[in-house]
């Protein structure tokens, strides 16, 4: 099948996933997982119709964005890149510009240098610039192979968020344990959600290719897929 085959089947399911448990499927951003393929590819997905991309490489990141930026004298449409894997904070100054939302964000440390950085990058500006959009991560399955911040962490790290004027808290990422199949998967991100629910943080991302469906159900606003697109 084609790539704008496996776009729509993923949608169907997302949607099909939504009504099973009650919710409106235009509730839920699906965020294309492009490590896995080179820029044609990625083109491919654009065309047919998904303008929101994820990488788990900052390097990458660059390399696609730079080069879908040069084709939008050609019609290319806006694509929203989504930074999903660890950053480093030499990367941010090359990196902040160029995404709508980092899903990473796993330390005080990391979120101060966010705003030092945006505020830098954006001092400049003769108009108002909106702050850079973040999710906390959190490693809610407890695996010590994982990164992110501890569940009993959230809050008290959210509860400097005032210090951090430059930087949008929105929401909250987790990813599945590798073991433990589709329950294990369920309990972490039930785990998220009620997270997002204490702290009244909206956006939650979690699910991937093979557990979105019980991300959604489990009240996902945000999944990342990219193998279901590619195969």
């Amino acid at each position: 099948m084609s790539i704008a085959d496996n776009l729509r089947q993923v949608r169907d399911r997302i949607t099909a996933a939504a009504q099973l448990a009650g919710r409106n499927p235009h509730e839920i951003t699906l965020v294309g997982v492009t490590k896995y393929v080179g820029a044609e590819q990625a083109a491919e997905l654009i065309t047919a119709g998904c303008l929101d991309l994820g990488e788990s490489r900052p390097q990458e990141l660059w390399s696609k964005a730079g080069e879908f930026a040069s084709a939008r004298g050609n019609q290319s449409p806006d694509v929203r890149w989504h930074l999903i894997g660890h950053l480093q904070r030499n990367k941010l100054r090359r990196t902040l510009p160029q995404v709508s939302l980092i899903h990473s964000v796993d330390s005080l440390r990391l979120l101060t240098a966010i705003d030092t950085e945006w505020q830098s990058l954006t001092a400049a500006s003769t108009v108002p610039t909106p702050p850079i959009r973040v999710l906390f991560e959190v490693n809610t399955s407890g695996e010590a192979a994982k990164q992110g911040l501890a569940p009993s962490a959230v809050e008290s790290i959210l509860d400097t968020a005032p210090r951090f004027p430059h930087v949008s808290i929105c929401g909250l990422m987790t990813m599945a344990p590798w073991q433990g199949g589709l329950a294990a998967a369920a309990r972490c991100f039930a785990s998220l959600r009620e997270i997002g629910e204490r702290t009244q943080l909206k956006e939650l991302s979690m699910g991937m290719s093979g557990d979105f469906e019980v991300a959604i159900r489990e009240g996902a606003t945000i999944v990342r897929v990219g193998s279901a697109l590619w195969d």
